[in-house]
């Protein structure tokens, strides 16, 4: 996983939170504590799978265009992160058995783990995540 997805899903709280107007990427990257230019790439990710739209210029920025109880986190995985488990693999020997093999082998494992943790992401939504921020802020 990458820090993407963390930050597609800030973003994406942050842009649930704030229905009524639009969000500037200096608003969102200031709440994420990152520079405006991570922001900006991830939410021109979220706006290429129409999670968000923008608009440029003065009262612009950057609006949720989807009901937040119908985007769950694989959906934010999969254009963020697929993939990101699979085992990074140095050049093995051929002539070994173990490094003849051992890519093929973690490959699958991990596949099998990614469709399990696509199960498990699939149990949550944004609305669930700004319903879980709002529990924690009212216990401060």
């Amino acid at each position: 996983m990458n820090s993407d997805f963390t930050l597609a899903i800030h973003s994406l709280t942050y842009l649930a939170l704030q229905l009524d107007h639009m969000s500037t990427s200096d608003a969102i990257s200031e709440s994420a504590c990152v520079h405006p230019v991570r922001i900006r790439k991830v939410l021109s990710l979220l706006k290429k799978h129409g999670f968000i739209v923008s608009k440029e210029g003065i009262g612009g920025g950057f609006i949720f265009s989807k009901d937040a109880s119908e985007v769950n986190l694989w959906d934010i995985y999969r254009i963020t992160s697929d993939g990101a488990l699979q085992p990074k693999c140095p050049d093995s020997n051929e002539d070994c058995v173990v490094g003849a093999n051992m890519q093929k082998v973690l490959f699958s494992i991990f596949i099998g783990a990614e469709q399990h943790l696509g199960q498990y992401l699939k149990n949550y939504t944004i609305k669930d995540i700004v319903d879980l921020v709002n529990q924690k802020n009212q216990l401060y």
